[in-house]
């Protein structure tokens, strides 16, 4: 596969689950390692479609970088930055915007559910907030990103908004492609048919990184089975302990075979504690490095601030072609 720019980004609602590390911040540290271009934003401009008090976004905003620090993502090997100091991006949505019809945003699946959770009166950005991800990639003339399966359609979107700014005024954006997880989706611990989230209003339901030892085995103590005692993988039949050897095949590296040969002999119950403990001492040295980043706000800061920096550099003079092929300049 031949990279040349990676993008992806990540919301900032404080420190990430355990499904956000497995499925998409454990596969960003491995591609800064492998590509030369890789931008990673801190998503403060879509956080607020569900907008949150200005302290709370602040705090979750320095949270977020703290943790995907924690977890292995370096300054020096991509440019880590905050979505809103470059205001390209809110610029280059709005030509982008003017360019998508309405009836294919109002088909996206997540206005649909979004919508409802905000009693079928959903906001203009809640609605246009995929044409800002299309301005995200594009911008930076990102030829790939890293998606979970929720978020293909967006990006289909985006691929869809590059190829029609292309048709209608020259060769100028590459078609960015996807590059999917090989992580299987992390499910509730408390209801394995829905995905893990932050929003769930079961606190037993997700687990975070910065969890302590004794919540995480509660967690996993009370985490949905089944009535069988044998532990076996078959996500449709058996989803709930399917998901406990999802989550511990990838916190551990191991294959879904391995996971299942090492858990012979063993019933659910005492195979919680064993997939509780594998998470503990994988998130142990993160938990760790999160408490002495988040002492040091001006670092993290910085942090931001720089990367922002080096991402303008990146950004104008993309921008100030899109400018000159639209007739702004």
């Amino acid at each position: 596969m031949v990279v040349d720019r990676i993008f992806s980004g990540i919301q900032p609602t404080g420190t990430p689950h355990l499904g956000n590390y497995l499925g998409a911040i454990q596969n960003w540290v491995n591609l800064q390692e492998e590509c030369s271009s890789v931008l990673y934003s801190i998503m403060d401009m879509h956080s607020f479609t569900m907008p949150k008090e200005p302290a709370v976004l602040r705090q979750n905003i320095l949270d977020t970088t703290a943790a995907v620090l924690a977890c292995g993502i370096d300054p020096k090997k991509c440019f880590l930055f905050r979505q809103s100091l470059v205001p390209e991006h809110a610029e280059l949505a709005w030509i982008l915007g003017c360019l998508t019809n309405v009836p294919r945003l109002l088909r996206l699946p997540q206005w649909k559910m979004k919508r409802a959770s905000q009693n079928n009166e959903g906001t203009v950005g809640l609605l246009t907030y995929p044409v800002l991800q299309a301005a995200d990639i594009l911008l930076y003339k990102s030829t790939h990103v890293p998606v979970g399966e929720d978020q293909v359609l967006h990006l289909e979107l985006a691929q869809d908004i590059a190829q029609h700014f292309n048709k209608k005024y020259g060769q100028f954006f590459p078609v960015p492609k996807a590059i999917l997880s090989t992580t299987k989706k992390i499910k509730s611990l408390r209801d394995p048919t829905v995905k893990m989230s932050k929003s769930d209003p079961q606190k037993l339901a997700t687990v975070n990184i910065a969890d302590s030892p004794d919540e995480i085995v509660l967690k996993f103590r009370k985490a949905v089975t089944d009535f069988t005692s044998e532990v076996t993988y078959d996500p449709a039949g058996r989803p709930g302990v399917s998901n406990l050897v999802s989550i511990h095949a990838a916190v551990t590296g191991l294959s879904i075979k391995e996971v299942l040969h090492q858990a012979a002999g063993l019933d659910t119950a005492h195979y919680k504690m064993v997939v509780a403990e594998s998470v503990i001492q994988k998130f142990a040295p993160i938990r760790n490095e999160i408490k002495k980043l988040q002492e040091d706000k001006s670092h993290l800061i910085k942090v931001l601030e720089d990367g922002a920096e080096k991402a303008k550099e990146l950004a104008s003079p993309i921008y100030q072609e899109i400018r000159r092929l639209v007739g702004f300049q």
